[in-house]
């Protein structure tokens, strides 16, 4: 879809298209709400702007959304073609490695009450079980505002990829 487009969406459309990119109803509804943009970096700033400005309870909800790294069947069965192209390498992880992942995946969920969020896309399972075992022994405030980092280069990934520049 085009800037064009995207600014032309009606409320609704717009915020549920948000969604896709971070399922944070208070920041889709601050995005939306900030349209006409004049071009992809404005939107790519306010996509940015706003999501530092929502709350860590907003902040949960959108982790919330988020597949399970290393729960292959969960990410074969729901966020199939999305999970994919974002996680495609922990597809092809050995049995153990995927195993370590789910294992220390819910030591973190156990821990912080969210589960672990990294910005997956060009990582090997393994270096993704390298940044959970580097980052389990964090404060709960230190992984929210890690996670929030992560999650804002997801979103800005998927903002690249669900809107485009005007053609020249």
């Amino acid at each position: 879809m085009t800037l064009s487009e995207f600014n032309a969406l009606a409320d609704a459309a717009a915020h549920e298209l948000l969604l896709t990119l971070c399922h944070s109803p208070v920041w889709a509804d601050a995005v939306s709400a900030a349209r006409p943009y004049a071009g992809f970096t404005e939107l790519a700033d306010s996509v940015a702007l706003h999501w530092q400005a929502v709350d860590d309870t907003e902040r949960l909800v959108a982790f919330a959304a988020h597949p399970l790294i290393g729960d292959v069947e969960h990410l074969r069965q729901k966020f199939a073609r999305q999970a994919q192209s974002e996680q495609g390498q922990v597809l092809a992880a050995s049995e153990s490695t995927l195993q370590a992942l789910a294992e220390l995946n819910q030591a973190y969920l156990d821990k912080f009450g969210f589960i672990f969020i990294i910005c997956a896309t060009g990582k090997s399972a393994d270096e993704m079980l390298q940044h959970l075992r580097a980052r389990i022994d964090n404060s709960r405030a230190e992984e929210i505002a890690n996670a929030a980092r992560e999650q804002a280069q997801i979103t800005a990934l998927r903002l690249a990829q669900a809107i485009t520049e005007e053609p020249s």
